[in-house]
């Protein structure tokens, strides 16, 4: 299409590229309008229908704005906020040019900030032993203490069947991420608290069963004999976590990241908890590195003298 010598208005082109949207790319009613929204702040700025379609400065000056944080006036956006708002205009203006709406590639030199590195929320080793004290009933303190003994995620807990864990071997057999199988050593006390729940929790649960058990059953059990759910799971750590007075957040992944995070604390080599978490690359593991070192530093601000 050829290129027109003079720019539509600003509202027009961003109507059309809504359409575009809507019509040819069949994206959701609430998709797009979050879209609208995020180009009529874009369009609200100061000298933004004027200069909008001149080049890439009306858009650096929107998002450098919105980057200003802290003030009551002018809170900005959140990091993950801001990335999708530049990645809106980037795209306006990319259906801009390839429209033939405006005669410059502004898309081209609009780059995406980098996105976030969100650490994971972990507890300190007297929380989780708080956390698993509160556990509601048996099966909840089997369940919390493997999460917690062997890192697992909260699928692999629950997949597990009962010839997955060696009672005298301790450890468990895991079908992790990509079908990949490893074996995780599980410590004393979650073996004593799991022994407790085979022989006192589960058999009973065991009976009611429709059918007959493969590789000794699902290790842990709901209500009506069947494989425990993962909603109950979570529901199992929220009451947990509420006894324990810990922040509502807490989740079956806050166990496997503190897990993690403790071993490093306690001088674990990284490749061997890659290995236990069952990472496939050891770029994902070394995320908790940064969370360690995050601790290293508020405990040296909050003992040295001079810090």
């Amino acid at each position: 299409m050829p290129v027109t010598s003079v720019p539509p208005p600003l509202e027009r082109a961003i109507e059309d590229y809504l359409t575009y949207l809507r019509v040819e790319r069949g994206l959701s009613a609430a998709t797009i309008r979050a879209y609208r929204g995020d180009l009529a702040d874009f369009a609200s700025g100061e000298g933004v229908v004027e200069s909008w379609a001149a080049g890439p400065d009306a858009a650096r000056r929107h998002l450098a704005a919105r980057t200003r944080r802290g003030r009551p006036d002018d809170p900005g956006l959140a990091p993950t906020s801001l990335r999708r708002r530049a990645a809106t205009i980037r795209g306006f203006y990319r259906f801009a040019y390839g429209d033939g709406l405006i005669d410059r590639d502004v898309a081209a030199h609009l780059d995406l900030p980098r996105q976030p590195r969100l650490l994971p929320e972990t507890l300190t080793v007297a929380e989780v032993d708080t956390l698993l004290e509160a556990a509601p009933d048996l099966r909840a303190r089997a369940l919390l203490e493997l999460l917690y003994a062997a890192g697992l995620r909260v699928s692999e807990a629950l997949g597990l069947d009962r010839e997955d864990l060696s009672t005298d071997g301790g450890f468990v057999r895991v079908i992790g991420k990509g079908d990949k199988e490893r074996l995780v050593p599980v410590g004393d006390i979650a073996l004593d608290w799991l022994a407790r729940w085979l022989d006192e929790g589960r058999p009973a649960l065991l009976t009611l069963a429709d059918v007959e058990p493969l590789r000794g059953g699902p290790l842990f059990l709901g209500d009506r004999g069947r494989r425990l759910a993962r909603q109950q799971a979570f529901a199992m750590v929220k009451v947990a976590a509420r006894g324990a007075g810990l922040p509502a957040a807490v989740s079956p992944h806050t166990l496997r990241h503190s897990f993690a995070t403790h071993l490093l604390e306690g001088g674990a080599d990284l490749r061997i908890v890659q290995e236990l978490l069952g990472h496939a690359s050891i770029s994902t593991t070394q995320l908790y590195t940064h969370v360690t070192g995050e601790r290293v530093r508020e405990v040296y601000t909050r003992a040295h003298p001079r810090a």
